[in-house]
């Protein structure tokens, strides 16, 4: 009785309903995309090219919360475009101790600055894959606000 309920559940609902994430679980679904590396002739260098399943493709230019450290480009200040990370600074992509799935770039609101902490914080904004640039990471998020 039981296993049929479990199958119901997976009939009724959407695909996109199980691509419903919380602010501290959407790494866990980001973190599903493929990856595949290769040189890049044109640039001289390896480069990466995601392939995303549809969980992460169901959350494509939908409103996202996500819990993460600031990873700042210019200095510990304010700023209204940084990386934010799944991982503390110590331990981010860019120091080679994690992938480039646990990595986003946040552009906020025009306007809005987020001010620099070492602590973990959850900004909410438009997330957007980025596919085909091979200068940026493979995630963005557009339009953030800083949630707490």
């Amino acid at each position: 009785m039981m296993r049929s309920v479990i199958y119901m559940v997976f009939l009724l609902f959407p695909l996109g309903a199980f691509a419903q994430t919380t602010a501290g679980t959407i790494w866990r679904t980001l973190g599903g995309v493929q990856i595949e590396k290769e040189y890049d002739p044109m640039i001289g260098m390896e480069i990466i090219r995601p392939t995303f399943g549809p969980l992460i493709t169901a959350l494509e230019g939908k409103e996202v919360e996500v819990k993460g450290y600031i990873i700042p480009l210019e200095g510990k200040k304010k700023q209204g475009h940084f990386m934010f990370s799944a991982f503390p600074y110590n331990m981010c992509f860019f120091c080679g101790k994690a992938g480039p799935e646990s990595a986003m770039q946040v552009f906020t609101k025009k306007g809005q600055e987020v001010v620099y902490t070492d602590e973990a914080v959850i900004v909410k904004g438009i997330l957007r894959l980025r596919r085909n640039d091979v200068t940026g990471l493979i995630y963005a998020l557009e339009n953030a606000e800083l949630i707490e």
